[in-house]
């Protein structure tokens, strides 16, 4: 879907200059997959820089050849995510069927981000104790929202659609929530987390269309 980009997050944010040997660029990702997993597992601020370098198997000293501080490297993967779901093509399929439609498409969108769920759970920890990432945070929603109401703007376009729905405050109420999902989805089980995500695609399609078997309440 066209849009703005994602904003990004700390530009002027003091970090190592990249590494150019391949290497150093393996090592680098290692540490960014370590400390996905034990965000995932732990949280924010039960993971140590100690914990990063020991799952990547490389010394403490040298994770500060690639990241001035954990929460350097939160910031990192932050705007890693927010590529990702720059990336995302978020116009619905059309077809007869939109609520396995909005089923499907709910259920992809959020595989896409599935290494990342222990960011969001870091990340969401984290801004509640930092003024600075709890500004990031709101303008990432701003963000979300947006892209979210496009979404739901385009949907409200379908035959038997409701034409009288509060879109802004329905998209942002979902962006809320899909935010508190991906934090919690961690530590949920691949069913638990599934059954969630067909949920909230059905709560959108009750909200945004009447059942095709009957005019039903506006």
């Amino acid at each position: 879907m066209p849009g703005p980009g994602p904003p990004v997050l700390a530009p002027d944010e003091d970090l190592p200059a990249p590494p150019r040997q391949a290497r150093s660029l393996a090592t680098r990702k290692k540490l960014l997959q370590s400390a996905r997993n034990l965000f995932a597992e732990q949280g924010y601020h039960a993971t140590s820089i100690q914990a990063i370098a020991g799952r990547a198997g490389t010394a403490t000293g040298a994770f500060y050849t690639y990241f001035r501080s954990k929460r350097q490297l939160l910031i990192v993967l932050m705007n890693e995510l927010l590529e990702r779901l720059h990336d995302l093509d978020l116009r619905p399929k059309g077809g007869d069927d939109v609520r396995g439609g909005l089923r499907g498409f709910l259920a992809a969108a959020f595989r896409a981000d599935l290494e990342y769920y222990g960011v969001v759970r870091a990340w969401q920890e984290a801004a509640l104790t930092d003024a600075e990432l709890g500004r990031m945070q709101t303008a990432i929603e701003r963000w979300t929202h947006a892209r979210i109401l496009g979404v739901f703007r385009l949907l409200q376009q379908y035959p038997n659609a409701r034409r009288d729905r509060d879109l802004p405050a329905f998209a942002r109420m979902m962006d809320r929530h899909f935010w508190s999902l991906l934090a919690r989805a961690a530590r949920s089980t691949p069913r638990e987390f599934a059954r969630e995500v067909q949920i909230a695609a059905d709560v959108i399609y009750h909200y945004l269309f009447r059942d095709a078997t009957g005019p039903g309440p506006s």
